[in-house]
Formats: C-alpha cells, sequence, structure tokens
C-alpha cells in the first residue's frame, strides 16, 4: 500500500515591521509631500485662479463664486478636505488610514497657516506660464513622495476609494472627468485665458505625477554574465550594502559554464558596479535596465 505523500504546507511569510527610523522617514515623508502641496497649491494655484481639477480646483471655483473676506479659496479648501475626511470615516471605517488623515490635515492646516502669516492679494510674478509650472510641479511631485509610502492628502481620492467599495464604476474615470469639469468651469468663472491654462494645469498634471513617481522610484536591473560570480556577489554585498542572486548557465556557442548574476541598485551604485567590474573582469557579459517598479524587500510593497 502506497503511503499517501501530504504536501507540504508553507508557512506565510511574516510582515517585518518598520523600525523607529524607518517610521521617522516615512513620517518625514509624508510631512515633505504635505507641505510640497500646500506650497503649490496656495502660492501659485489660489492667486492665479488655476482650477485644475480635485478639491483645490473646486475652492478655486467656489471662492470666486462666492466672493468674501471671510470665505476665500483656503477656507473652502480647509472645509471640504474635512467634509471628506469625515465622509470617509463614516463609509470606509478601518480602511481609512492614519496617514491619509495626518497628510490631509497637515496640508489644510499650511494652506490656512500660510493665508494668515502670508496674504496674497496677487500672484508672485506677472509670469502666468512660470506660475501654472510651480503650480502643477510642486503638489505632483507631493503627490509622488506621498504615494511612495501609500498615503494621501484625502480630497477627490477618498470619493474613488468610495466609488470602488459600494460601485461597480471606474473611479478613476469618473474623477478624471471630474476633474477635466472643474477646469473647463474656469472658462465660465474666470476668463477663457484662465480656463486654457486650467486645461493645460490639468494635462500637465497627470505627466507630471508619472514623471516624478518614476524619477524617485527610478533603479537600475543588472544582468551580469560571467565565470567568477563569487568576484560580483562579494562587490554588491561587502561593497554596496545590496544582495544579489545568481543562477548556472551555458553559453550556446562555446557550451562554457557561465553564471548569471541579478541585481538592482541605486543609480550611483550602477556606476560604481559598472567600473568595478570593467577592471576585475572585463570579459563579463552586462546588461542593464532602468526600471521604475521593482517590488519586494527593500524596495516598494506589492
Amino acid at each position: 500500500m502506497e503511503e499517501e505523500i501530504k504536501p507540504q504546507q508553507k508557512k506565510p511569510v511574516p510582515i517585518t515591521p518598520l523600525t523607529a527610523k524607518g517610521r521617522m522617514i516615512e513620517f518625514g515623508m509624508m510631512t515633505l509631500g504635505s507641505a510640497l502641496v500646500a506650497v503649490g497649491v496656495y502660492f501659485f494655484k489660489f492667486p492665479n485662479n488655476f482650477s485644475t481639477g480635485g478639491v483645490s480646483g473646486l475652492s478655486v471655483l467656489l471662492g470666486s463664486i462666492f466672493p468674501s473676506a471671510v470665505i476665500t479659496s483656503s477656507l473652502m479648501n480647509t472645509v471640504l478636505n474635512v467634509i471628506f475626511l469625515a465622509l470617509g470615516f463614516l463609509v470606509l471605517d478601518k480602511g481609512f488610514g492614519f496617514r491619509t488623515v495626518y497628510c490631509t490635515l497637515l496640508y489644510t492646516g499650511l494652506v490656512q497657516v500660510f493665508e494668515w502669516v502670508w496674504p496674497l492679494a496677487a500672484p508672485l510674478t506677472n509670469q502666468k506660464m512660470l506660475e501654472l509650472f510651480f503650480g502643477i510641479f510642486l503638489p505632483s511631485l507631493g503627490a509622488a513622495i506621498l504615494f511612495n509610502v501609500s498615503a494621501s492628502t484625502g480630497g477627490t481620492d477618498i470619493i474613488a476609494m468610495i466609488l470602488r467599495k459600494y460601485s461597480g464604476l471606474d473611479a478613476g474615470n469618473a474623477l478624471l472627468l471630474s476633474d477635466v469639469l472643474i477646469a473647463a468651469s474656469a472658462l465660465l468663472v474666470f476668463d477663457v485665458e484662465t480656463g486654457l491654462f486650467s486645461l493645460l494645469g490639468l494635462v500637465l498634471k497627470s505627466l507630471m505625477v508619472d514623471w516624478a513617481l518614476g524619477s524617485l522610484n527610478r533603479k537600475k536591473a543588472f544582468m551580469v554574465v560571467t565565470q567568477d560570480p563569487e568576484n560580483v556577489c562579494k562587490f554588491i554585498i561587502d561593497g554596496m550594502s545590496r544582495s544579489a542572486t545568481v543562477w548556472d548557465a551555458q553559453g550556446a556557442y562555446t557550451k562554457n559554464r557561465e553564471y548569471v548574476v541579478l541585481t538592482v541598485l541605486s543609480i550611483h551604485q550602477s556606476v560604481l558596479l559598472r567600473n568595478h567590474l570593467r577592471k576585475t573582469d572585463p570579459h563579463a557579459f552586462i546588461l542593464v535596465t532602468t526600471s521604475s517598479e521593482i517590488f519586494g524587500k527593500g524596495f516598494l510593497s506589492a
């Protein structure tokens, strides 16, 4: 009678909690990202009436439709974000994280502080294109930093979470449509020039966020075909405190035994490895690719 072979149960891989240093870095990144968004929105978007979608764009429109010394765009921005934050607490429950709460309150709080400390009656310069650039670049860079630590400044992102949870609607397309409508409304509320700048800013915003995310996460993936893997791995591990994966290979033409070393490095580290191999292993075959989506320990969370 054959013995029944039971498949081995794989133990779940434990999730390593962040160290105190890791938590401080993450906290610092959330603070920096929120601050960049606040600076871009208050100093460049609001004075120029750039309505590029989202809560800040809607605040610009409402601040103009209901002009008042008290009900400003900054106040509208704070009120709307707090409303969405409360809605998130009521509807999303545990899926609504501390990161979003912290970043939303910090972002809206900074905008209010800027208004009290440095009230603006007009744009900082008379160069609208320059102002549009900083009004898009700073919030996009801030949003990319927050995205890297799984955070956001709330607003319409909360609506996207609710739509994704309770309806079959494509939240991304719904938010894109709302952003286009908000930006296009500047044509009617303000003037043609401001409306066109707002629509241009909306297009640039999506491109800038993608660029910023790619730049922040950009790494170099190395595949080194060599007959001396010890030399390559020693330099990677001891010289750069990284790791690598090695597997056996065979030359298709020469039939010689080779080894393939796979590793992922920063741009600076990639230069160091390339220079090291040029000196110590000039016959190594090196394939280098650029990637901004690398998941696993030491990189992005899947």
